[in-house]
């Protein structure tokens, strides 16, 4: 953390306009997506430890729905949305109108649907992220997991090798109704990538 021990809430104010205009942007990708309004609350942003975002999303051992994928570029790294399976189940029938089924099991069209929306995230956070910095970043074909927080992460770490030590944490609420479903959606950059991050964008990091 060492990138924001001087201009700290500078730097956190940065961070927190990516998080704004890229879940703007995935708003409208969604609703032209599904023909149908979508609205999601302001995000929160935070920055924590790699080793704690486990505990972010219920523990090491809590079962969630994780989508990740590599992000290739100037600035590379990784990232993952993980959504409990409460919020998985609220997705899929409060916003893409699937019926009810097994809470703790999902068909293939399911996964397929959730997969697509950590896509779009994905795509327009990255996609804010790049147009502020000028830097090119280009993710991977996402993959899509059913299974404890901590095995996500371990398997994460053996699939794209080491993470960095800091994850960006922007904290995505839907809106439907009254119903709303919370994602956490975390993108851990590669050594060096946030020093890289924060010069493109005119931050000192010294």
């Amino acid at each position: 953390m060492s990138l924001f021990q001087n201009d700290a809430d500078f730097k956190m104010d940065v961070l927190r306009e990516v998080g704004n205009i890229g879940a703007g942007n995935a708003a409208t990708a969604m609703s032209r997506l599904l023909n149908k309004p979508v609205d999601m609350a302001v995000p929160t942003v935070s920055l924590l430890p790699f080793e704690e975002i486990s505990e972010r999303v219920g523990g090491s051992e809590a079962i969630v729905v994780a989508i990740f994928l590599r992000v290739d570029g100037d600035a590379p790294g990784n990232m993952f949305f993980i959504i409990s399976k409460d919020s998985a189940r609220r997705i899929l029938q409060g916003l893409l109108s699937f019926e009810a089924g097994e809470e703790d099991e999902y068909t293939e069209m399911e996964l397929s649907a959730l997969c697509e929306i950590g896509n779009i995230l994905a795509g327009s956070y990255l996609s804010s992220l790049g147009d502020l910095t000028g830097l090119y970043m280009s993710p991977s074909v996402p993959s899509i997991a059913v299974d404890m927080a901590g095995a996500i992460l371990s398997y994460g770490l053996l699939q794209f090798g080491t993470m960095g030590d800091d994850a960006l944490l922007i904290d995505t609420t839907f809106l439907e109704g009254n119903q709303e479903a919370e994602g956490h959606f975390f993108l851990i950059p590669d050594p060096e990538s946030f020093e890289k991050l924060f010069r493109s964008l005119g931050v000192p990091v010294e």
